[in-house]
């Protein structure tokens, strides 16, 4: 029998993507996805570096692997990603039990490292310094039959006091144009109907081969090609936001009315202190022509509290913000040092409890921002993509759960005169309550089956991986 994996991410998008890159190469070398709450054979961590507490979730869930693996013959352990680019030879030194060490530039190396482990009984450590080949050349298997990511660079040249991301996944390396666009005519081609733009700073692509409209003129072209009814990208800079993009989301009927742009802070004290090169008031003049060209565009963004330095009136700064751009959503974090980075060694940290208080006021707010924005949307109609693992049930009423064409989570109540659609299938409903995070349709008014659904259905009547001895789950 082929021997069985199982991958475990931890942080963003890019992660993610990597980690269809590992399963798809681990299946081009002859292993199998082990199925639901069965033992694989083997364990890939896909680790961030960004998250506080980072190393301690790895570690813990080596830990708790270590006994299964003593009594597994054959068993192995792989760590790559963020983390095991920055820590290298610790994770062995701390978790011997490890057969595999690998960073984010040689993701391509696992299986020959994992024989390599096997014959020689000892553990193997491969950390690359920069990308020799781009990831996107190796075979991958997408978690979705009907949604895809595309790398169109990796890397960042940017160096905010707070990321550690540049120094582990290297400067900035660009794709060229047509083998994008190749990626994704191919994946239509397998029923791909939405794709998402990936990029460590997305609207920078072209820094590489000299072209500042490069990335507008990407979009435009996703725009021609063919049975492709969604594009979204993540994430933008703001520093690198131009007209010429907002033109080109707003003048392409597949680019989604949807932006990602996070802000960080808004004071530029703060903004400056981080390294971050634009100003809160540039950040609202973006929003602002981005909403003159698409008024029912859907913004969300990031933001840190608690920043080394940070003020009550620079806290006040960001509320300002908040205010003014008003978010759809807001992905908040409390600021944590993380080692290696500028910001770790600067010395007015803001005590904990500061940072706790700020925190839950901002959340407070993005919250009501969010919901009196959702309330806005009752009794419009909206085509939803039927998402996969995003249901729900409210009472007695299951509900098929998808993403709105701004990427609103919404839950339809399903209709007994229509037939179920199935996950890639587009839904169009009536929107009848809204809550701070997501939006509820009753009213479902028709559905669209598509080649998506087909691609999904497909999928689904797949064998099952095969039965295998139970093992216990890992921490989250």
């Amino acid at each position: 029998m082929s021997r069985t994996y199982e991958v475990r991410t931890y942080g963003c998008q890019m992660n993610a993507h990597d980690s269809e890159r590992i399963s798809g190469v681990l299946e081009d070398a002859g292993y199998r996805q082990v199925a639901d709450g069965q033992a694989p054979d083997l364990v890939v961590f896909n680790t961030c570096a960004v998250r506080e507490n980072a190393d301690n979730r790895l570690y813990g869930n080596l830990g708790h692997l270590a006994p299964v693996k003593a009594s597994t013959p054959g068993m192995q352990i792989a760590v790559g990603g963020c983390l095991a680019q920055k820590d290298r030879g610790e994770v062995v030194r701390r978790a011997p039990w490890v057969d595999v060490v690998f960073g984010t530039h040689n993701l391509g190396s696992l299986p020959v490292l994992l024989e390599r482990a096997r014959i020689e009984e000892e553990a193997q450590v491969e950390i690359l310094e920069s990308l020799e080949v781009f990831p996107s050349t190796l075979p991958t298997r997408r978690e979705s039959a009907y949604a895809a990511w595309v790398s169109i660079s990796v890397g960042c040249n940017n160096t905010c006091t707070f990321c550690i991301v540049p120094a582990l996944r290297g400067r900035e390396k660009d794709r060229r144009p047509g083998d994008i666009l190749a990626e994704i005519r191919a994946l239509v081609a397998e029923g791909v109907i939405e794709v998402t733009l990936l990029g460590q700073n997305v609207n920078a692509y072209g820094v590489e081969f000299g072209d500042r409209e490069a990335f507008a003129e990407l979009l435009r072209a996703c725009g021609d090609v063919e049975g492709l009814e969604r594009v979204r990208f993540t994430s933008p800079h703001p520093r690198d936001f131009t007209d010429d993009v907002i033109a080109a989301m707003a003048e392409t009927p597949n680019v989604m009315p949807q932006l990602h742009m996070p802000l960080q802070s808004g004071s530029d004290r703060v903004l400056q202190a981080m390294r971050r090169s634009y100003r809160a008031d540039r950040y609202l003049g973006i929003i602002e022509r981005v909403r003159a060209a698409m008024p029912d565009a859907a913004i969300t963004t990031d933001i840190i509290v608690g920043f080394p330095g940070e003020t009550e009136d620079d806290f006040q700064g960001t509320l300002d913000v908040v205010r003014a751009a008003r978010f759809a959503s807001a992905f908040t974090f409390q600021y944590s040092q993380r080692p290696g980075t500028p910001a770790a060694t600067m010395s007015d940290q803001v005590p904990k409890q500061v940072v706790q208080d700020r925190y839950d006021r901002l959340l407070a707010l993005v919250e009501d921002i969010a919901w009196a924005e959702n309330k806005t949307l009752v009794g419009r109609t909206v085509d939803v993509l039927v998402a996969e693992g995003e249901g729900r049930k409210d009472g007695s009423t299951a509900r098929i759960s998808g993403r709105a064409a701004d990427n609103r989570l919404v839950h339809v109540t399903p209709s007994v005169e229509l037939p179920t659609p199935r996950p890639g299938d587009m839904m169009t409903a009536e929107v009848t309550y809204a809550a701070p995070h997501h939006l509820v349709a009753d009213r479902m008014l028709g559905i669209r089956a598509t080649r998506a659904g087909d691609a999904w259905q497909a999928r689904a009547s797949e064998p099952p991986a095969g039965v295998l001895l139970p093992m216990p789950a890992l921490r989250p």
